[in-house]
């Protein structure tokens, strides 16, 4: 982690681009603008009564993509929290925003493919744990880098907890406010996100999506919009940087592009029959029957228990109490 020198900030910094290069924040903001708009799509299609495999599988992708993008740059930023800057450290969290968002539109595109498989659906909430943590952690140096006015400081972010800091600026409180929202915003939307995950019977299930869709779209639009402005590579930093590093190209910045193709090479396949994929599952409402599921492993159900608690109707009511 190196050592860390709280005692005079340089003048300048170096630049990272292996946290905010092009090519990594053309990263997220491409795949999650692909992938808000294939959830549109679904969740249109949904009210149809048309289902796309091809585009769902796509769409899974790229969420995939982005969710594991957010949670391995969130882990990179703590753990060189001694030499990061809190400038890089601020697009670092914006991007974990930028990943939340993504992963939360399509959740409430994809919910009935995540219920129908109990391990889908648990590797799913660790995720989206795993990701609330770290951006609950990162939000806390954040936060601390504004109330003691270090967020234009060269200092590593590690030293919000050792040094006083700066007079804030008059629009620090502004700043603090809007940081304690959006991280009181990320626990409330896991909470419901939960909920919509596991729920046996959801209620107001179509403007649930809808809402939930423009609120989490609402949210990627302001923090891409954020990360663009500020950063060297597309905007104008809040600190001086000694060079110019994050506008150029390496490897890393290409790599981070060309994995863009990986979910659009997995649809190939599908499309041209080499990969057979389960078709959506349809609408729980449809069905006559409202007791306890089938078991058979042979019938393709729309909502699978976890078989080590709950049952198949109910996440909290034990598989032998029918009453």
């Amino acid at each position: 982690m190196g050592t860390l020198n709280c005692t005079s900030a340089p003048e300048s910094t170096p630049s990272d681009s292996g946290v905010a290069g092009q090519g990594i924040l053309l990263s997220f903001m491409i795949t999650a603008g692909l992938a808000i708009i294939l959830s549109a799509s679904v969740i249109l299609a949904d009210f149809k009564g048309r289902n796309s495999i091809t585009r769902r599988k796509l769409l899974n992708g790229y969420s995939d993509s982005q969710i594991m993008q957010g949670i391995g740059i969130q882990s990179v930023g703590l753990a060189k929290m001694n030499s990061l800057v809190p400038y890089h450290f601020f697009l670092i969290w914006m991007l974990s925003l930028l990943s939340m968002a993504t992963h939360n539109t399509t959740l409430l595109a994809l919910v009935r493919d995540y219920r129908r498989d109990w391990v889908l659906r648990w590797m799913r909430q660790f995720l989206m744990f795993v990701n609330l943590a770290l951006s609950s952690v990162s939000g806390v140096f954040v936060l601390q880098t504004v109330s003691k006015g270090l967020d234009k400081s060269t200092l590593p972010v590690a030293c919000v907890w050792k040094v006083d800091g700066e007079r804030a600026p008059s629009n620090a409180g502004l700043s603090y406010v809007g940081t304690i929202a959006a991280m009181a915003g990320n626990v409330i939307i896991f909470v419901l996100a939960t909920w919509y995950l596991h729920s046996r019977k959801q209620r107001f299930y179509k403007i649930v999506q809808v809402v939930g869709w423009i609120l989490m779209t609402a949210v990627a639009i302001g923090a891409a919009v954020r990360v663009a402005l500020l950063s060297q590579a597309f905007g104008h930093p809040s600190v001086k940087l000694s060079d110019e590093g994050e506008k150029d190209w390496s490897f890393g910045q290409l790599l981070s592009m060309l994995l863009l193709a990986l979910p659009v090479i997995s649809v190939i396949e599908i499309y041209r029959g080499e990969i057979k994929v389960a078709p959506p599952v349809g609408d729980d409402r449809q069905r006559p029957y409202d007791g306890e599921l089938q078991s058979d492993p042979h019938v393709l159900t729309p909502f699978q228990p976890n078989p080590f608690f709950g049952s198949e109707t109910d996440l909290f009511k034990k598989r032998g109490d029918r009453n």
